[in-house]
């Protein structure tokens, strides 16, 4: 849709808002961080920092976006439950950060959240039918309403905090997904949605200075489980709308990157006979580490996936013949650079793994030669 002048003004000012406050707040929390005692200390093998760094930096990212939301956005009854369910998910994570709570009370508080925005209204009522050759268009979901966008929202929400584990991933991620969903509801004339969208992503990109490698401070659970959650309800406000069969995979694409890895995590878990919720080093971003990339190098990678999925959705949503191609070629570009990184890292580990074993070896002949020329 042609953008007004008086939106496309205060979409900006809602960002430049988000981001100062955002921006200027991340040291106090850093400092209120070390005061309560939320630090993160290195000492699993997932972990990939090597000294102890503040986490709670979510809370900068909270009243960035809290602040630029009650400034400009229209606070209806969905408004005001995601709002309230801010607030319950902001606290869950913040003593955990201090405390480390039980997996299962966090999943307890993280439905708790889910369900006020429930019953504010904030639910997936009709979904696209992905079977493309039944006559139904679109499913009316009835009581299935309920139980499944309790789902959506819980699962995204821990989605982004499954990914949150390397130096400015998840925000990162969070930060293209908002914008990706801001376009979007800007194409379909949204305005509301789109307000509160960039609202999430000045606070994200107002924080993102201190977050990228080498992070000074983590968003901790306080910041990804916020992130998360107003992803997934934003989404239920902005992407559920379409009934057009192709765009069931708008919301998808939208937050493919940690909807897929925990989808992967909690497949490969239960494979193993784990628990769906014990952590371990077989996420994405562990893989690409463990391949031989550097943490900004992983990073960019999945920025760059994330981005392609994210214009793809974004296609979807336009007019045009071409999109369907359009989504079709981001895959394969996805899995392009994916077989491309792979291979030439392969390579790379075998050559070193030759290098290594080649000084031994010949420090061996070395000595085998002074042997032999002491008993001459």
């Amino acid at each position: 849709m042609p953008l007004d002048t008086t939106l496309s003004i205060r979409i900006l000012v809602t960002i430049a808002v988000g981001f100062i406050i955002s921006f200027a707040s991340t040291p106090i929390v850093k400092a209120f961080a070390q005061k309560v005692g939320a630090i993160d200390v290195p000492g699993e093998a997932r972990r990939v920092h090597d000294h102890p760094i503040p986490r709670m930096g979510g809370l900068a990212i909270f009243l960035g976006f809290l602040l630029s939301v009650l400034l400009f956005a229209d606070i209806n009854r969905q408004m005001q439950g995601i709002l309230l369910g801010c607030v319950i998910i902001v606290a869950t994570g913040a003593v955990d950060d201090i405390i480390s709570l039980n997996a299962w009370v966090k999943l307890g508080l993280q439905i708790l959240a889910a369900v006020v925005a429930v019953l504010h209204g904030v639910q997936i009522n009709v979904l696209a039918n992905p079977v493309i050759w039944s006559t139904k268009d679109y499913l009316i979901l009835g009581g299935w309403s309920i139980p499944i966008t309790i789902l959506w929202i819980v699962g995204i929400t821990n989605s982004v905090n499954l990914i949150d584990g390397l130096d400015g991933l998840a925000v990162g991620v969070s930060t293209i997904s908002s914008i990706t969903m801001l376009v979007i509801a800007l194409v379909v004339s949204d305005s509301s949605v789109a307000i509160v969208l960039a609202a999430l992503a000045g606070a994200c990109i107002g924080f993102m200075p201190y977050n990228l490698n080498p992070a000074k401070i983590f968003m901790g659970d306080t910041g990804a489980l916020l992130l998360g959650y107003v992803l997934a309800s934003m989404s239920i406000l902005g992407l559920f709308k379409f009934y057009a069969v192709v765009s069931f995979a708008v919301p998808l694409l939208s937050i493919a990157v940690p909807l897929f890895d925990t989808v992967f995590s909690f497949c490969r878990r239960l494979l193993k006979g784990q628990s769906p919720m014990h952590p371990d080093r077989g996420h994405f971003h562990h893989r690409l580490i463990d391949m031989g990339l550097s943490q900004k190098q992983a990073v960019a990678i999945l920025y760059s996936i994330s981005a392609i999925l994210g214009l793809a959705a974004v296609v979807i949503t336009t007019s045009g013949e071409i999109k369907a191609l359009i989504v079709i070629l981001g895959f394969c570009l996805c899995a392009f650079l994916w077989a491309f990184v792979y291979g030439k890292l392969h390579r790379q580990k075998r050559e070193t793994s030759s290098d290594k074993t080649s000084p031994p070896e010949m420090a061996q002949i070395g000595k085998d030669v002074e042997d032999k020329n002491e008993t001459r």
